[in-house]
């Protein structure tokens, strides 16, 4: 495992927490493909059914590029772009827990995830501008979908600090949550998703991505809706709201 980063692994919920907070958990960009093996290989794991994305410490969730990589690489491949559209295209729900305050890249490895649960008093910056440089394509598509062109300007072009409630406001963040009390609310929000079927989940969530980029692909969307009506799950969601119990889905 990298030292940049550890993985936790339950029963359903793998944690993959950035773990360098002398520096702020930055990623150096000679580190993402490997971050990015790690994440085919949690996809590959039909028993897992929720990613959590979080970082080390009470200061910052991750201040994204170390600097020193900006100007001494070659940015025709971007592999903080490419990480992120791989969060986002992840058959499973993905929550980042943000556990301090959140930068540049950084940011929008958290706008790839599902959801974010922010911690009270975090803050984000998007310092581009100032730095003279321009955001990948997907971060900024990313941002436009999600929140919209006018807040897009207000971060990359005023470059406008936004603390946790206007990050709420906005909705870039979905919770904002006081630090005692926030790995257990973590925890909670995490184990709603991952009582959900699996197979509902996964479906949903790619065609979520689809609409809002205008790229669905309505036959596939069809074809898993249809399926989804022949699976256990289907049959064990149904009889648990006869019983009114709580389902106990097997992915199947």
């Amino acid at each position: 495992m990298s030292g940049a980063w550890t993985l936790e692994r339950g029963e359903a919920v793998a944690t993959i927490r950035l773990d360098r907070p002398d520096k702020h958990n930055i990623l150096a960009m000679d580190e993402v493909p490997a971050f990015i093996a790690l994440l085919d290989a949690l996809e590959d794991d039909e028993n897992l059914r929720v990613l959590v994305i979080t970082g080390t410490g009470d200061k910052s969730f991750s201040a994204g590029v170390d600097l020193s990589d900006v100007l001494t690489r070659d940015w025709t491949v971007n592999p903080l772009e490419q990480l992120a559209d791989r969060v986002e295209a992840l058959r499973m729900p993905t929550v980042c827990a943000l556990n301090g305050n959140v930068f540049g890249g950084a940011t929008d490895l958290a706008l790839a995830c599902d959801f974010r649960i922010g911690v009270a008093g975090m803050k984000l910056v998007m310092p581009p501008a100032k730095l003279g440089v321009v955001f990948h394509e997907s971060g900024l598509r990313r941002y436009v979908e999600r929140l919209g062109p006018q807040v897009a300007r207000r971060l990359f072009l005023l470059g406008e600090q936004m603390s946790d409630e206007t990050l709420l406001q906005v909705g870039y963040l979905d919770r904002v949550v006081g630090r005692p009390g926030f790995q257990e609310e973590v925890a909670a929000f995490v184990a709603t998703l991952a009582a959900n079927s699996p197979l509902a989940l996964a479906a949903m969530k790619q065609a979520i991505v689809g609409i809002s980029r205008g790229n669905l692909d309505s036959a596939r969307l069809k074809a898993q809706t249809l399926a989804c009506f022949r699976t256990q799950d289907a049959a064990e969601g149904l009889a648990a709201s006869r019983e009114r119990r709580a389902p106990v889905f097997k992915g199947r």
